[in-house]
Formats: C-alpha cells, structure tokens, sequence
C-alpha cells in the first residue's frame, strides 16, 4: 500500500441535509468566484467559446476542498469529472481536480473507532496485535489502516466513512444538479442513464461483501498473469463496511519517473498495463474499472504491478465486447463507413444525425482510439491527446445544436479505464506497440 499520508482531518458529514449543506456552501463560493472571473474579463477580449467563467483553476482547487472534506459518492463524482472531464474541460480545472484522484481528509479518531466498534463490536481491539491509527491511504468511500493480527497476518484494512451508502443517492442527484447550474453539463442534456448507472455501481462499491467477492473473482481471472498481483480478501474480518486484505508494497506507480526508472523499464510497465486493459475487455469481459493513480503499486525488484480497489468491477456480454472489437477494427482499417455503423450500433450515434454532428462525434472517437490506430511505438509522454480531444468535445458538445447525447449508459466505466489507462501511461511517460497488443484480441 501507498506510504503517503492524507494531508488533513475532518468529520465526514453523515446526514443528508449537512451533505446538501456542504455542497450549497461550494456552488456559493463558485458563484462568487465566477461573479470577480466575470468582473476581469470584462476588461479584456476572451475567445468565444464554451469555457464559461466558472471553470477556473481557483473554483477547482474550491470544489476539490469540498469534495475530499464530504468524501463518499460526491467526491467520487469529482474524481470521474477530473479524469473524463479532460475531453470538455479547460485543462487548468481538471489538474486542480486531480488532487481527489489521491486523497480525501481523513476521519478523526472518534469517528474511526465508532465505525470499528459498530462493524467488529465492543472490543474489537483484541483481535489484533496491532493497530495503526494513522491512515495509510483516505478515498472517496474509505481509508485503509495497516494492522496485524493476533495470529500474525499482516493486513490492509479499508474502512468505510460513516454515512456514505446511505448518501449515495442524494450525492449523485445534488452533484448533478451542481454540474448543471456550473455550466459544465448542458441544462438540455439527458443524463438520467448514466446518473442510474452511477448510482448503481456506487452502491456496489458502499458494500465490501461485493469487493470481497471482486478481489477473489479477479485473482482467479489472472492466475496466469506474472506480471500482476492482486492482494487476498480475508473474509473473517471482512464485514459490509470493512475490508480486511493482504498488506501489500510497492512504489506508487506516478511516481517511476521522478525516480529515475529506466526509460525501458517504464515501457515495459506500460505495456504490460495496455496488455492486461485489452484482456479485461475482450477475454476476461471483467474489468477494473477505476484507474486512479493511486490504484496501482510498482514493484521495483521484480517489475510486478499491484493492483488494488476493486469496488468498481464490471462484468461485460459477450455483445457488448464484440460491438468493441468490430469499431476497433474499422478504426484500425481506416474504414469510416464501418466505423460511423458500429458507432450506430453502440449507441454514440443515431442514423438520423445531422452531418456535422456526426462529424463531431467521429472526430472524437477516431481521437479517443488514437492509440490503437498508430502503428508501431504509441509514446504516451510525448502525445498531446488530452488537449486535442478536449478541443474536439468542447466543439462537439457545446455546438451539437441538441444533437449531443449523453453515451450508453453502460459504456460510462469503460470510458472511465480508457481514460485511466491513457493518463497512467502518460504519466509514466511510456512508450508502447498499442496497436500490436490489440490485434491479439481482433
């Protein structure tokens, strides 16, 4: 596990109404923040495009505030929106949200040792020989405390902040409503499938019974993979709001290059990360579905990766991975004809689009699969990707003149990898053959 310690300790607001109240006070603070943003600009000419006075690096660094202090599914939210956001966001909002993909607050002792209590009951400290109060690593939905047992098993136990899973709901709505009254999503644009995806996964990952069962699935999946560990659910200490599993060490994996990992070492890591992404989606059919920095641990002695959180596993059909095979190959091909069916067919396009709009949504697409269409060595550190595609979504979304709709509800955690998987290797700087990885697959 990470040895970086969360930078600050707050009570995790528990009710519904000091959630909304949270929340209120960020969309206040923005407003003002967008009024004297408002105020400057005034003075001077700015581009007429969609970046609107609020989405500033001062309102980002606000909201990350806020959300690392409520922690649970709103900062979950503002975790996804610093990842997918890149393609629609000014790239100075998304950096100052990057900070929640590390760390949230951490609980004060008090409120840890009543969730302990609740979960293990009066007593709970006898079952271990030792305790370490100190997080090792804080989350959206909990933080994880190194601890030994009296039989000597040396565990990482995640801890959920209390009142997450109850707020899972109200989170997900109020975000959305924030979302909209920022201007970072149009007021026009339907979002109800993928807020009840959101939900549904969120309340997936608020019970580690199910995590339990991700950890053990996902080990078996990739028994034969070397390269990659994946630590062991200890289901006698597990409960629904905790989960006890391996202690496991590792350099954090952002971290390679400010180290000095060698350049090769460090293509190696990343192709072995894109290796293990085509699998998930078109082998296992069962993904890892948050890829945040934090999530992945770098054993320099054997070159193994750890991989850690699996709250958020999806499971894909049969279908759903063949539709993603066939638009790969025509990508790959250069067929656009092909491609604009199968966009059809998994829902980012209708046929009765206009010819703009579906030049819009092509663009984006041919952009996001880049990496797979380059043939040869894909250098990650040396792209400019993020930006193109932000340039290209900020076009495609804010001039669709009601066309743009919300993607497939079922694709939101797919794209969530995607992205993931893109910044990770990025900000290793790797330099990897993505295309011939892929074609094992096609």
């Amino acid at each position: 596990m990470s040895s970086n310690r969360p930078p600050r300790q707050s009570r995790v607001p528990t009710t519904r109404i000091g959630r909304l109240v949270q929340l209120g006070f960020t969309a206040g603070e923005l407003a003002i923040g967008g009024v004297l943003e408002g105020a400057k600009r005034i003075s001077r000419v700015t581009p007429d495009d969609a970046v609107n006075m609020f989405l500033t690096a001062a309102n980002a660094e606000k909201l990350a505030q806020r959300l690392a202090g409520m922690r649970g599914a709103a900062m979950k939210m503002g975790q996804m929106l610093s990842m997918e956001g890149a393609d629609i966001l000014p790239r100075e909002f998304t950096d100052a949200l990057a900070a929640l993909r590390d760390s949230a607050n951490r609980m004060p002792r008090s409120q840890l040792r009543g969730v302990l209590g609740r979960e293990y009951g009066k007593g709970w400290e006898a079952r271990f020989e030792s305790f370490d109060y100190e997080p090792i690593a804080a989350a959206s939905i909990g933080q994880v405390h190194r601890a030994v047992t009296r039989d000597g098993r040396e565990l990482a136990l995640k801890i959920q902040y209390p009142g997450v899973a109850k707020s899972i709901n109200s989170d997900v709505d109020n975000m959305a409503m924030f979302l909209r009254m920022a201007n970072i999503l149009p007021m026009e644009l339907d979002i109800s499938g993928i807020v009840a995806e959101v939900k549904r996964q969120l309340r997936e990952e608020a019970d580690y019974h199910i995590e339990a069962r991700h950890l053990e699935t996902y080990r078996r999946l990739i028994r034969n993979e070397p390269s990659f560990v994946v630590p062991r659910a200890h289901q006698d200490l597990t409960t629904k709001r905790i989960l006890a599993m391996d202690y496991l060490t590792g350099e954090r994996i952002e971290s390679l290059e400010r180290r000095g990992v060698s350049q090769a070492a460090r293509d190696r890591c990343g192709t072995k990360l894109q290796h293990l992404l085509f699998r998930e989606l078109f082998d296992l059919r069962t993904m890892q579905t948050d890829p945040n920095f934090a999530n992945y641990l770098y054993r320099s002695e054997d070159e193994r990766i750890v991989l850690l959180d699996f709250g958020s596993t999806a499971s894909f059909s049969e279908e759903f991975t063949v539709r993603y095979g066939e638009i790969s190959r025509a990508l790959i091909a250069g067929d656009e004809g092909a491609t604009r069916r199968y966009a059809e067919e998994i829902g980012y396009l209708r046929p009765t689009d206009s010819p703009e709009h579906a030049e819009r949504v092509m663009r984006v697409i041919q952009l996001a699969c880049e990496p797979i269409t380059k043939r040869g060595v894909y250098d990650f550190g040396a792209s400019d990707l993020v930006a193109r595609a932000r340039d290209a979504g900020i076009e495609m979304l804010f001039h669709s003149h009601g066309e743009f709709m919300a993607p497939p509800p079922e694709t939101v955690f797919l794209h969530r990898k995607l992205v993931g998987s893109f910044l990770v290797c990025a900000r290793i700087r790797a330099r990897v053959r993505v295309q011939d990885l892929i074609q094992r697959y096609l």
